[in-house]
């Protein structure tokens, strides 16, 4: 079982998710926050779980995706934690800025349940192939 923290405003999207986790039997907890800052005090508190990876949207009030993933990467801490970019935009500016902060995959989000469900089949074959769980 692994942790998941999902940085994401659309309740809609994250319950989508979250389904298509549950069809698909990725073993995982899915943490959901509704934006950056959100998401920096859930890191910060020592009693929530560490997260395997960061699931993040870019296009958040308070604290946009790229400021999130530029403080995650920036804290001596969380830095190794993998970051994927899951957001509607299929800009190649945006994918570009992404992974100039490193992000570790960038995912345009489906609008259909199927593709949500291969979405997950693409972040549990990143997580096989290149992430190894804690002994």
């Amino acid at each position: 079982m692994i942790d998941i923290l999902l940085v994401e405003d659309d309740e809609g999207d994250a319950f989508f998710l979250e389904e298509a986790l549950e069809k698909t039997g990725f073993e995982s907890r899915l943490h959901h926050c509704m934006d950056g800052l959100e998401a920096q005090e859930f890191l910060r508190d020592s009693s929530n779980p560490r997260p395997a990876f960061i699931l993040l949207d870019l296009n958040m009030p308070r604290m946009n995706g790229f400021e999130m993933l530029k403080w995650i990467k920036s804290d001596d801490d969380l830095r190794d934690i993998p970051v994927g970019i899951l957001t509607t935009s299929s800009s190649l500016d945006d994918i570009n800025e992404s992974y100039r902060n490193y992000a570790s995959y960038y995912i345009t989000k489906p609008t259909s349940f199927e593709d949500m469900q291969l979405v997950i089949k693409r972040i549990d074959d990143f997580w096989i192939n290149t992430v190894k769980l804690p002994s």
